[in-house]
């Protein structure tokens, strides 16, 4: 790893008692941080995404309908949003999405609503 400087760095993680003790080593200095299972099971969430959505090349804005929502969109904010599941009911479209931190919740949008797009997910088949 390298930070802003080119500085070669260090990062490890082990369990420390209770917490998980995470390590950050480069050659200006040394921090560690201690966060509970949960949060380290969240933050291992969010560095996968990271890492799919640094692997998956650049970003893919687009604006679709929220009727035309499909399985795998990642919604384009802050915090990054993955569509699990859409249903539409007449002109009604109920969204299923879940966060990074494995969190997830329901939705509804006019079928006609703009939602913006970071990355579309793949049809099915595809």
């Amino acid at each position: 790893m390298t930070n802003e400087h080119e500085d070669t760095g260090i990062l490890d993680v082990a369990p420390a008692g209770a917490e998980v003790a995470i390590r950050a080593a480069t050659p200006s200095g040394e921090l560690t941080f201690l966060c509970t299972p949960a949060r380290a099971r969240e933050l291992a969430a969010a560095l996968g995404l990271a890492a799919d959505e640094a692997e998956s090349g650049p970003a893919d804005h687009v604006t679709v309908r929220a009727d035309e929502l499909r399985r795998g969109d990642v919604r384009d904010g802050d915090r990054p949003m993955t569509v699990n599941a859409v249903r539409t009911d007449a002109g009604t479209a109920h969204v299923t999405w879940s966060s990074g931190a494995g969190r997830s919740w329901n939705q509804m949008y006019d079928a006609d609503a703009s939602i913006p797009l970071r990355r579309r997910g793949r049809e099915v088949g595809a």
